[in-house]
């Protein structure tokens, strides 16, 4: 970064700042966790057992010290090839239209404060409303370092148990929704897009309106003509920013199904592997006739149904990602 040409191209550029990033966040914590541990090291040489408030202080910072070198620890986990890159999230309602909408919605205000949390940023690309109320399906972009090592947990079908809101009777309502999560990928020699292999529509934005929103046909939907998968992009301001953002979709689910049918490869030979696929949910929420939130594939579970869906799953996510690592 320090030679003269830097800058002279840009996205080189700036791909080299967010690496430095990426980099210092592992870095960065290490010598300020070993330089906090050689100065309690020096306090404990400086005390005695006379001292109680000096010595409850510094038990106080033990354990802060401990929590930090345990995160430091989990980030060892995150150590797939695009486990740093972003995530680009698709939230889809299952059946049963209005239940089903409202529950893909509270679903992305889950991860929406989860992200924000975390300093993440939420791009959002496309949003479908639901007829009576919540979404229909939602697709946005969570910026910031590890964003997909972390989400990718998260990837399966959520089922929903509750009383529902809709319903006059009070009856009690099952809704499922699927998460699927994948990660932004930039420069890929295995995908190539070439102007032939799409057909790119130009339509009219949905929304509330605005200056450019419902007047002009900004809104990009993008068709890979080879495999039939579909992206497109509503909310940025023009049609070049949004099929700029189409085509990043795009080439992240074209790789996604790349790395997909190498896997599916590799299970012919050395046995078949367990899919999530729809009905088969990974995490079940019960808000009736009692509160509680687990996920099936590692048994975690908690009652504090509320905390979860104001964003805090760092307890689920990091439950899943040690027994992958235990399984490998």
């Amino acid at each position: 970064m320090t030679a003269a040409d830097f800058w002279d191209r840009q996205q080189d550029a700036q791909a080299t700042v967010e690496r430095l990033k990426v980099l210092k966040k592992v870095v960065d914590p290490w010598h300020k966790a070993h330089q906090t541990c050689g100065e309690l090291l020096e306090l404990v040489g400086m005390m005695d057992e006379n001292q109680e408030e000096s010595l409850k202080g510094l038990q106080e910072d033990v354990a802060k010290l401990s929590r930090e070198v345990e995160l430091l620890e989990f980030q060892r986990l995150l150590s797939g090839p695009f486990d740093p890159n972003n995530a680009i999230v698709s939230i889809n309602s299952g059946a049963g239209g209005t239940e089903a909408c409202d529950w893909a919605q509270m679903l992305y205000r889950m991860y929406t404060r989860w992200a924000e949390q975390h300093g993440y940023t939420v791009q959002m690309v496309d949003l479908m409303q639901g007829e009576e109320a919540g979404i229909k399906s939602a697709t946005f972009i969570v910026q910031g370092s590890y964003a997909y090592g972390y989400l990718k947990a998260e990837s399966g079908v959520h089922r929903l148990v509750r009383i529902s809101p809709f319903d006059a009777n009070k009856r009690r309502h099952t809704s499922f929704a699927s998460m699927d999560v994948i990660a932004e990928v930039d420069d890929i020699p295995e995908i190539e897009i070439k102007e032939a292999d799409i057909r790119i529509d130009a339509y009219r934005a949905g929304g509330a309106g605005g200056q450019h929103v419902n007047k002009t046909s900004s809104a990009i939907r993008i068709t890979h003509l080879a495999t039939g998968i579909v992206t497109q992009c509503q909310n940025e301001r023009s049609q070049f920013q949004n099929k700029h953002v189409a085509m990043k979709v795009l080439k992240a689910r074209l790789y996604e199904r790349l790395r997909q049918e190498k896997e599916a490869a590799l299970a012919t030979q050395y046995g078949p592997k367990k899919k999530i696929e729809w009905g088969s949910q990974i995490r079940s929420y019960v808000f009736h006739p009692y509160t509680m939130v687990k996920d099936h594939r590692t048994d975690f579970e908690t009652s504090n149904g509320d905390a979860v869906m104001d964003g805090k799953l760092d307890e689920f996510i990091e439950a899943y990602l040690k027994q992958n690592v235990a399984k490998n």
